[in-house]
């Protein structure tokens, strides 16, 4: 037996302010449960994705993360949904890309990075 991703986990200031940033950026639906948000897939999301909690805490975020979701556009329409979610909150950052790479870099409102990937692998969910 191994272990499987189940949830991602995220500390954030304002979690009222997040869930609605990531709902609409994922397409989950909120639930919230007490003091912080839960966020879970669309009822057509595949089998086995990761639900999200948005954990409240009181110190900003500090630096670059040490790890950070990435994304893929089911559609392959990455720069669109670039501008989306910049329309949602997000913005591009920097954090010592190339300029080859196959994926964008943005940040959440609070700062988190997170990466849109121009392709998955083909074993990917």
């Amino acid at each position: 037996m191994t272990s499987r991703f189940a949830q991602w986990t995220i500390d954030v200031l304002d979690s009222r302010k997040m869930a609605a940033f990531w709902s609409q950026a994922l397409g989950y639906e909120i639930e919230h449960d007490g003091s912080s948000p839960h966020l879970w897939p669309p009822s057509d999301a595949p089998s086995g994705s990761l639900t999200v909690w948005l954990q409240e805490t009181g110190e900003p975020k500090n630096g670059k993360n040490r790890n950070h979701p990435d994304l893929h556009v089911p559609d392959g329409q990455v720069d669109e949904e670039v501008e989306r979610l910049i329309g949602l909150g997000a913005r591009r950052v920097d954090v010592g890309q190339r300029g080859d790479e196959g994926f964008v870099v943005l940040a959440d409102p609070e700062g988190n990075e997170f990466c849109l990937l121009y392709r998955r692998h083909p074993q990917g969910a």
